[in-house]
């Protein structure tokens, strides 16, 4: 395979998430460099499976008897998310893998050892300038190291392993502006819940996002974490920090700790630095972000998101959450996302000298055995117990919804996790709050929602400063694509728009033909749409191509969403955007899934009469072609990305698979 040259200054300027996408993408054609929108193969550093790892050895075996692991050095595997469960069939799921490792000789981490993103920093798997991808939608995380960590599916997992590669669309960037100071006793996880609750619009949903500014020299590499992962939250496919000082300090500190470690020793760090020193592991000057987001972080105070929702965020001092105290039962310390030495420490200090309130159950998880060992020897995990904690293993835990501890019908908890979302943490009648480890330890000693004491002599602060400003793209020349020998020049069909926007994958595909593994492809196309518009699957013809609105096919990552609109005939989608899930399963499948905003939006203009049905039949033709990267459609010409040589193979072989077979 011909790997781009990632060091060459080209004329065209790019991002650090361009860049590094630039050094792991595969098979680009001479001279091309690669920006957002652009389809790629890319060949990842590694690839973590956690506990889905199973799941996966089905696909991969069911790719090609016998087929051996391409790169044994490639994939990590972790066993993190359903520890506390001993019973025969996860041992069972557990052994197997084990043993499909060895036999691989694949990297494992047992039961135990931690959560898997936990684990690709602190041995050295996730490092500045680096791909890596992980099945689990977590892996934003290891931007913290500078590195871009992004999620994949569990097909394009087995991808990996087969071929080493998979594909990918990079995604708009947008850069995110840290300035002023943060106040004392305040973390990352205050900062990305006020940047959850301050751009709660979806402004970021499925950028890859830079973060920068003045404040970034005060912010923390575990600070630098814990904002990486949760930008999932937010939204967003990446979150990447800057390679500067701090990371390279900690990165320094790292290796000395683990002298003789295969991935952190020095001449590593010299290689780093090296490449630091030339520029290649910062943006470009002139560089296009789509968007600019700027949060002052001097105007931001201990926040509390919740209940359920990330992207509801209220600043919380000494007095209860929105004037009125809030009760809780239960106090959650743990995760990949604060459950460090640091996250520790910080309850520590609250906690020292304490206990916590009576009819409260405090749980907490080290993020893996080498944090509980440092833990241990600060004397911070003793403090913790000494308050009355609750130990769990290293592990995902309540976090995920499995084990000891969740949440009971009609409880409210307060966690330093992640995610709130309506039941993941227990019952669906329960209530979760999200906040930081201190906010965490000191709601857990009070029996209510509350943040420890500020220091007396901070003042109080102004109104959440945060802005964001749109860029226009740039002015670039026409694309023009070379197609492959087989794919169509062009599409042409009827359009036929589907109104709403975040049209979910249960509106497209009900979840209750989801597990119905029996269905046609005729009784698949029979149903689609059923719960969206009753109407859809008669009137709608085979040949018409379908355009959606905004965030199309969000919710789960079912596959038939895509594979039933592909049975009823419909050639491919377009639409204004996509939940990123869906696009890869269309893709994965072999279906077309384009972007097209300004039909979108002139055809909304255009077309929809006041009452807004479901479904708009223009009942006129658009002509979508690949080679001019154009859809035209009632004389007017509209801008669609291009399809690579990547999509065009998939598309051609019948989805990813199939694609895989052909590299083997």
């Amino acid at each position: 395979m011909l790997r781009s040259a990632f060091w060459l200054r080209s004329r065209i300027p790019q991002t650090f998430v361009e860049k590094i996408v630039q050094r792991y993408s595969v098979n680009n054609p001479p001279g091309h460099v690669v920006q957002a929108g652009d389809f790629v193969t890319i060949q990842p550093r590694h690839v973590m499976t956690h506990d889905n790892t199973s799941a996966v050895m089905q696909k991969f075996f069911s790719i090609r008897k016998g087929l051996k692991i391409k790169d044994p050095r490639q994939p990590v595997f972790t066993a993190d998310h359903d520890i506390q469960n001993t019973d025969e069939a996860t041992l069972k799921k557990y052994a197997s893998i084990q043993a499909f490792a060895k036999k691989e000789g694949v990297d494992v981490y047992l039961p135990g050892r931690g959560i898997g993103h936990q684990i690709m920093v602190e041995e050295g798997y996730a490092l500045p300038g680096t791909l890596v991808v992980a099945s689990d939608s977590h892996s934003n995380m290891y931007g913290g190291l500078g590195a871009l960590g992004t999620p994949v599916v569990r097909t394009d997992a087995a991808a990996i392993w087969a071929t080493g590669c998979t594909w990918w669309t990079i995604p708009p960037v947008a850069r995110v502006n840290l300035v002023g100071k943060l106040a004392p006793g305040l973390t990352g996880k205050d900062v990305i819940i006020a940047l959850c609750g301050a751009f709660n619009k979806d402004e970021v949903l499925n950028y890859a996002l830079e973060f920068t500014g003045p404040a970034l020299s005060e912010l923390s590499v575990d600070d630098r974490l814990t904002i990486a992962n949760m930008s999932t939250e937010w939204g967003a496919l990446a979150g990447v920090f800057p390679v500067d000082d701090v990371l390279m300090s900690w990165l320094a500190a790292q290796s000395a700790k683990k002298p003789g470690h295969p991935r952190l020793p020095p001449q590593v760090l010299q290689s780093l630095e090296k490449q630091r020193k030339e520029g290649a592991l910062q943006a470009d000057d002139g560089a296009y972000y789509s968007l600019d987001l700027t949060l002052d972080l001097s105007t931001v105070r201990a926040q509390v998101s919740g209940p359920n929702t990330v992207k509801k965020a209220v600043e919380v001092t000494e007095t209860p959450v929105e004037g009125s105290r809030v009760p809780i039962q239960k106090a959650y310390l743990l995760s990949c996302t604060n459950g460090r030495a640091s996250d520790l420490a910080a309850a520590a200090k609250v906690l020292k000298g304490k206990k916590v309130a009576s009819g409260v159950e405090f749980y907490v998880a080290p993020a893996s055995s080498e944090v509980q060992r440092e833990a241990e020897q600060r004397g911070d995990w003793q403090v913790l117990l000494n308050a009355g904690a609750k130990v769990l293993p290293a592990g995902c835990g309540p976090c995920i919804g499995l084990g000891v501890g969740l949440l009971q019908e009609g409880e409210t908890g307060i966690s330093a996790t992640n995610r709130n979302f309506k039941g993941r943490m227990g019952h669906p009648s329960s209530k979760c709050f999200l906040g930081s480890p201190a906010v965490v330890a000191a709601s857990a000693v009070a029996g209510y929602i509350t943040a420890p004491a500020p220091p007396a002599a901070l003042p109080a602060a102004n109104k959440l400063q945060a802005r964001v400003q749109v860029n226009p793209p740039p002015v670039r020349a026409a694309a023009k694509v070379e197609l492959l020998p087989g794919f169509p020049k062009e599409i042409a069909g009827n359009l036929v728009f589907c109104t709403q926007d975040n049209l979910n994958t249960d509106g497209i595909y009900a979840g209750k033909w989801t597990y119905r593994e029996d269905l046609t492809p005729e009784q698949m196309a029979a149903v689609v749409m059923e719960n969206y518009d009753p109407t859809f699957g008669r009137t709608v013809r085979p040949g018409d191509i379908l355009l959606g609105a905004q965030n199309f096919g969000t919710g789960s990552s079912r596959e038939q969403a895509a594979t039933a609109l592909k049975h009823r005939g419909i050639p491919m989608i377009l639409a204004a955007s996509y939940s990123e899930t869906y696009k890869r399963n269309a893709f994965n499948n072999g279906y077309i899934a384009m972007e097209c905003p300004e039909l979108v939006a002139y055809v909304r203009s255009k077309f929809v009469p006041a009452s807004v049905p479901p479904t708009v039949y223009t009942n006129s033709p658009v002509t979508v072609n690949f080679q001019t990267c154009t859809a035209t459609f009632d004389g007017q010409s509209f801008p669609i990305p291009p399809l690579g040589p990547t999509a065009q193979e998939l598309v051609l072989a019948g989805g990813l698979e199939p694609w895989v077979l052909t590299k083997l």
